[in-house]
Parts: C-alpha cells; sequence; structure tokens
C-alpha cells in the first residue's frame, strides 16, 4: 500500500526567524525521541506520511498552520534535531528545499551505506525517491512545479517521501506525501488521503480512469515510432480544430477556452502548443521506443521522460484513439475550508482529535522543563 496526500497553501517568502528555527529544532528533538521511545521508528515514518499529523506536528511546534514555510522548515528543522542520532533513533531523513533536493540520492546511498543495509535495498530505495518525483511531476499535472523533496526512511526500510510544488500564477503551494507499506502500484492510484484546499481542473494520469491512456501510451512506444510520428503530425495539422472540439467536448465554451490559453498551467491538455514540432521531444519519443519498455512505469522511468513526453503520449491516446484520460483533480479534501460552522463541509473533528490527543500524550513524555510543557499543552488545547 502506498498512501499519499496532497495539501496546498498559500505560497511564502522571506526566511524563518533564527529563533524560531532554534525552538523548532529544539523541540522536535525532544518530540522524536519521544515518539520513537514508545512507538519505534517505523510509526514516526508512516505518521510524517500522513498529511494532517505532519500539518498538526508543524502547528505544534510553533508554525503557521496554513503557510508553505511549514513544510520546509519543519522538515529542515527535523533533519536539524536529529543530526549525529540517526543510527540511534533508526530514523534517516535525506533531500530538502531547492538544489539540496538533488542531493537526495546521493544523501540515501551514504546513509544506506553507513548502516549496511542489505543489498539492493540502497537501490530500491534511490529509486522509489526519484519515481514519487517523477509521478507527481509528470503523471500529476496540476500546475506546481516541485522545488522540495525530502526522503524519510527508518532502519527497517520503510519510507515516506514529504515534496511540495509551487504555483507562481496563484501564488500557492502544494504538499504531496507518500508512505511505502507493500507497494503494488506506482502509477495507479498510489495514494489515499488526499487534501487540498482546492479542487482545479488537471491532468490526472494517476487515476483508474487513465488505465486506459497508459495502456495505450505503453502501446504507441513499443509498436512503430513512424506511426507515432505520423499520429502527431495529424494533431499539429489539425490543433485549431481539435482544440474547439476539445473545448466544446469538455463543456468549456471558446470564451474561456482562450482565456486560459495564455496561463501557465493549460487547463485543457488538447492545446497548440502541444503539437507544435520538437525535436527534443521527437528524440526523447525516439529513445524510448529503442528501449522498448514492459509497462507504463518503466516508460516513466526512462531518463528523459517528463510532463511534456506523458502528455504527448496522453493527446495521441485521447485524440487519435479515444482512450481519454483523467481530468479530475486527485485532491479530495481540504484543511482551508472546512469551518466549524459547517460551510462549506464540517471540520473532521475526528481526526484533528486524535492527534491532539497523540500530541499530549508526547508532550508528558518530552524531556523539557514544564513551563515548555504547558505552553505546548495550552496551544494543543487552544
Amino acid at each position: 500500500m502506498i498512501r499519499r496526500g496532497i495539501a496546498t497553501f498559500t505560497l511564502d517568502t522571506g526566511q524563518c526567524p533564527k529563533w524560531l528555527f532554534e525552538r523548532m529544532v529544539k523541540l522536535g528533538r525532544s518530540m522524536v525521541e519521544a515518539i520513537v521511545a514508545e512507538y519505534g521508528p517505523d510509526e514516526f515514518i508512516e505518521r510524517i506520511s500522513d498529511p494532517v499529523w505532519f500539518q498538526s506536528l508543524g502547528t505544534v511546534l510553533a508554525f503557521d498552520w496554513n503557510a508553505s514555510g511549514l513544510t520546509t522548515i519543519l522538515t529542515a528543522s527535523l533533519k536539524e534535531s536529529i543530526r549525529g542520532m540517526e543510527k540511534q533513533l533508526g530514523i534517516f531523513i535525506c533531500g530538502g528545499k531547492g538544489k539540496t533536493s538533488l542531493k537526495t540520492p546521493e544523501q540515501i546511498t551514504q546513509w544506506g551505506n553507513r548502516i549496511s543495509f542489505r543489498e539492493g535495498s540502497v537501490e530500491s530505495l534511490v529509486y522509489n525517491s526519484k519515481m514519487v518525483a517523477k509521478v507527481d511531476t509528470s503523471l500529476i499535472q496540476d500546475g506546481y512545479n516541485i522545488y522540495h523533496h525530502s526522503f524519510f526512511f527508518s532502519r527497517n526500510g520503510l519510507w515516506a517521501v514529504v515534496q511540495q510544488g509551487m504555483n507562481t500564477a496563484n501564488s500557492t503551494a502544494r504538499r504531496y506525501h507518500w508512505f511505502s507499506n507493500n507497494v503494488k502500484d506506482m502509477v495507479c492510484e498510489p495514494h489515499s488521503g488526499i487534501a487540498s484546499q482546492a479542487r482545479n481542473r488537471c491532468l490526472n494520469l494517476t487515476a483508474k480512469e487513465s488505465e486506459g491512456t497508459r495502456q495505450m501510451s505503453t502501446e504507441l512506444v513499443n509498436t512503430s515510432y513512424t506511426g507515432l510520428m505520423s499520429d502527431m503530425r495529424i494533431l499539429r495539422k489539425h490543433s485549431g480544430e481539435l482544440s474547439r472540439m476539445a473545448a466544446l467536448k469538455h463543456g468549456e465554451d471558446e470564451t474561456i477556452f482562450l482565456e486560459l490559453k495564455n496561463t501557465e498551467f493549460k487547463t485543457h491538455p488538447v492545446m497548440d502548443e502541444n503539437f507544435s514540432y520538437n525535436k527534443y521531444l521527437e528524440k526523447i519519443l525516439w529513445t524510448v521506443y529503442q528501449r522498448k519498455p514492459s509497462n507504463y512505469e518503466n516508460l516513466l522511468a526512462i531518463k528523459g521522460v517528463g510532463p511534456k513526453t506523458m502528455r504527448a503520449l496522453s493527446l495521441v491516446s485521447e485524440v487519435i484513439y479515444g482512450a481519454e484520460p483523467s481530468y479530475k483533480d486527485p485532491a479530495r479534501y481540504s484543511f482551508a475550508h472546512g469551518g466549524k460552522d459547517g460551510t462549506p463541509y464540517p471540520v473532521d473533528r475526528k481526526t484533528y482529535d486524535a492527534s491532539i490527543v497523540f500530541f499530549r500524550e508526547i508532550v508528558r513524555r518530552m524531556r523539557i522543563s514544564p513551563l515548555e510543557k504547558d505552553k505546548l499543552l495550552r496551544k494543543l488545547s487552544a
């Protein structure tokens, strides 16, 4: 099973005050020690994968609950809080924000070698880290560009990913959570408990409804490169007509379609830019054709394959062969819009109450001053 959640927040600018970060590191260290002592490292990894629990943890440690900075600062403070104690706790945190995220595979390998992971385990963790990033970037095209990727794993091999993307057009950030336990399928609805501030129209190639698209895309790159190029030329030739047909098919009038056409994230996949000649795209498709991927996951895993490649294959699959993908945002729940007055729907009190009870117990077990404990308990009560 993979559990993955998505949460959307206001995009922050600026830096976290030094005093706040130092406080989060201090409290985070005590909290992690208490959780691991009581429940073990695997429980901590699983809880990190829960977007509600992660959000609650960040709030308890004194960060704004609805800010994008909670993700980056909380992850960084947790990484710093366990520095030098990783082997003792059995918890390892790799990656981070910006360029640091690119070091994730290297850091996973370093830790794997230091703790003498069994042969093949390190390679598997590195693969999972890369594929999670690819799935949320290339298969869920929701307009958010990933800029933060952190990989958590335990000495027993369980892992979780917390990564975040930004949408500069509407100044929001969206967080993605993953948890590994008996992973069955990386590319077909590998998630549950998805949460978001708002649901948008997006290309969701992980949906069950996109199974036909996944199968057709794999078949296209295995059958005939010449045939695939011929299909793409047909799309280029009739791109304007197809765009108008797609707008009508999905209940969009022409005015709305034209208004959205030049936005950073194109809300409908059948756009002129997808049919234009692209030498690099054709080179990637030739590479994929030569590799003959046996399934959709293997197709996505090929170096160089990204959002444009998967979108192009999706377009050919839908327009030429009728295999329509899902355009529904995978988000199901919202942190920001649930209200105590029930508008637009009631707060999930059961989930939040469970988190509060858990954190109260952990705070009582933390090795901090009575004054600090009292402050945290009063914050939880509030």
